[in-house]
């Protein structure tokens, strides 16, 4: 059984072992939000319970939960955003997940993606924006799987990203 959970400080053991199976696979944490760089696991909680209502310059409201299984290991990230800037309606979008590199292909993203939607929903969001790396075939279906319409492809940095709009 999976659930998303706020991080909280019971979660620390199963966090570092998150971030453990990340940094294995030689890979920056998804969402960034809950990379924690340069931060223990309960300045990273206490910053993460802060961006629900009080961001940081430049950014918005957001509220991050990870993906729990059963056996209370952390499977996953996503980071949903209350509202957008200039820069996430274009390049970042409203939610930002990602699975640990041991857990990916079995259709987390898809089972955390849509238990995130109703969350959004209750934020006050009505469609929600959702970006990928154009090169993230994974991603692009995980979006689709969850109802996503393309709406188009920008350049970042020389990069393509797809946008894509969920109706809530």
């Amino acid at each position: 059984m999976l659930r998303l959970i706020k991080p909280c400080l019971e979660l620390e053991d199963a966090y570092e072992d998150f971030r453990a199976d990340w940094k294995a696979n030689h890979d920056k944490i998804i969402p960034a939000a809950v990379r924690g760089e340069g931060m223990n696991y309960v300045q990273l909680q206490s910053c993460l319970r802060r961006r629900e209502s009080i961001p940081d310059p430049g950014q918005v409201p957001a509220t991050v939960f990870f993906l729990q299984d059963e056996t209370g290991r952390i499977l996953g990230a996503i980071d949903i955003r209350h509202q957008l800037n200039d820069y996430l309606l274009s390049y970042g979008g409203h939610i930002g997940y990602g699975i640990r590199p041991s857990f990916r292909g079995r259709g987390l993203a898809a089972q955390m993606l849509f238990m995130a939607l109703p969350i959004a929903k209750a934020l006050g969001i009505d469609r929600a924006l959702i970006v990928c790396d154009k090169d993230n075939p994974a991603s692009s279906k995980t979006i689709l799987r969850c109802g996503g319409i393309l709406e188009d492809e920008r350049f970042e940095n020389g990069k393509a990203v797809q946008r894509y709009w969920i109706s809530l």
